[in-house]
């Protein structure tokens, strides 16, 4: 039998041919286990390693100006990121967690004014949203859509915790967070 004419050929016979090649590119990344599928949400589907939040927080206490603690985190909960931002005129210490829900929680210090830490971590648009209590504290809340995040003032520095996830992971991490002492700066 002849070849068809290149007249002939179709967009059905390039889908034809290429249905093949997507399974065997699907086989090969499956097999070679670079492609995984988060189907439960939990910090445990990430198969991003962990941060190093205590090596980053003793420095950050070296390297800072104003007292940084290294809170304990709730079982289940995975560091996953970690930096120094400057935000108006001095730095913010940030450190992230994957809950055990699969919401990100991160923790924020500095010794900034609490407007200018709005500002950093509402993306310029929070609006406050009242205050709470927590660990003998009072908080002040923001939130900008979705995202909310708390700030309590120890004089010497701010703290704020920062989640899209539910408050009582929140209300946990700001209780540990104020439980712990400063890191030692030497």
């Amino acid at each position: 039998m002849a070849d068809k004419p290149r007249i002939l050929h179709s967009s059905k016979d390039m889908i034809w041919s290429l249905i093949p090649l997507l399974i065997i590119c699907a086989i090969v990344a499956v097999a070679s286990g670079n492609c995984s599928v988060g189907l439960t949400g939990q910090a445990s589907d990430d198969q991003t390693p962990e941060f190093d939040v205590s090596n980053a927080l003793q420095a950050d206490a070296r390297d800072l100006p104003f007292p940084i603690r290294l809170p304990d985190t709730p079982d289940g909960w995975k560091p996953n990121s970690g930096s120094t931002l400057p935000v108006g005129g001095t730095t913010v210490s940030n450190v992230g967690w994957i809950s055990d829900v699969g919401a990100y929680v991160q923790l924020s210090q500095t010794n900034a004014a609490e407007d200018d830490l709005v500002v950093f971590l509402g993306d310029g648009e929070a609006l406050g949203t009242g205050t709470r209590t927590e660990g003998g504290r009072e908080w002040v809340t923001y939130a900008n859509g979705d995202k909310k995040f708390w700030i309590t003032d120890l004089g010497d520095v701010r703290i704020a915790v920062l989640s899209r996830g539910p408050d009582e992971d929140m209300s946990e991490f700001a209780r540990g967070v104020l439980a712990k002492q400063p890191l030692p700066t030497s």
